[in-house]
């Protein structure tokens, strides 16, 4: 199995975990949410453990095992990307599996178990027409305050969403033109996202244009863009004014 089908096949099982768990009624709310959580951590942890252990790893979920730091190959993975989104019944939350290779966010897979995807890198999305007005991709719940400024030099129209998961692949999926995102993310939060961004041919970078690094001791990574080519210019000249 390559590392590709590894990845999707590890994010779809998971992601089919989840929705039985939520599926089942045994839990609602807070409770559901941890559940699911530990539940597809549980599963990602073996199966990595199991089928790849020479790599290193790092879970959200997971005490950190700094022994990573000693390798190049290492696994990246947010067992449940949207834990209020998935708790609430909603269906913008996700399941990421990367991997990353030599500090590169080399292969990934994001799920949309709600929605039935499974998004990889190694298998680009077809692309799709985007209008002439951007679609601006922001949290539900806390929009970073350059967002407005965006939408304002942009005349790009707002839509909330929930999950990074969720937002990065509305744009891969052209649901959307550009997610920004600022005020504090972590490695395992845009892995998998950039990974399969960056297979569809979108850009995927830190907000001031250099490469995302993975694999690195600090896990933050506070700031992220994803858009479409023809909105990275514009994106940066409204920045920088």
């Amino acid at each position: 199995m390559t590392d590709a089908d590894l990845a999707a096949l590890l994010a779809r099982t998971a992601g089919q975990l989840l929705m039985t768990l939520r599926e089942s009624g045994t839990a609602s709310g807070k409770t559901l949410g941890n559940i699911g959580d530990a539940t597809a951590n549980s599963y990602l942890v073996h199966a990595l453990h199991a089928l790849r252990p020479d790599d290193g790893l790092l879970s959200e979920e997971r005490v950190d095992d700094l022994a990573r730091l000693e390798k190049s190959r290492v696994w990246i993975i947010d067992p449940l990307d949207g834990t209020r989104e998935y708790s609430e019944g909603r269906e913008d939350w996700a399941v990421h599996v990367a991997l990353s290779i030599d500090g590169h966010a080399a292969v990934g897979a994001v799920a949309l178990p709600a929605q039935g995807l499974v998004l990889r890198s190694d298998r680009p999305a077809p692309q799709a027409q985007r209008p002439e007005r951007p679609r601006l991709l922001v949290s539900r719940t806390r929009p970073p305050p350059e967002c407005t400024l965006l939408q304002e030099r942009l005349g790009a129209e707002m839509v909330p969403m929930g999950s990074a998961g969720a937002k990065a692949m509305a744009v891969v999926l052209g649901q959307g033109d550009i997610y920004f995102h600022t005020g504090g993310q972590h490695q395992w939060d845009n892995a998998a996202p950039v990974a399969v961004a960056l297979g569809a041919g979108m850009v995927a970078t830190r907000v001031d244009g250099s490469p995302c690094r993975y694999n690195a001791r600090e896990t933050l990574l506070p700031d992220l863009l994803i858009c479409a080519p023809e909105w990275e210019a514009p994106v940066r000249a409204a920045l920088a004014e």
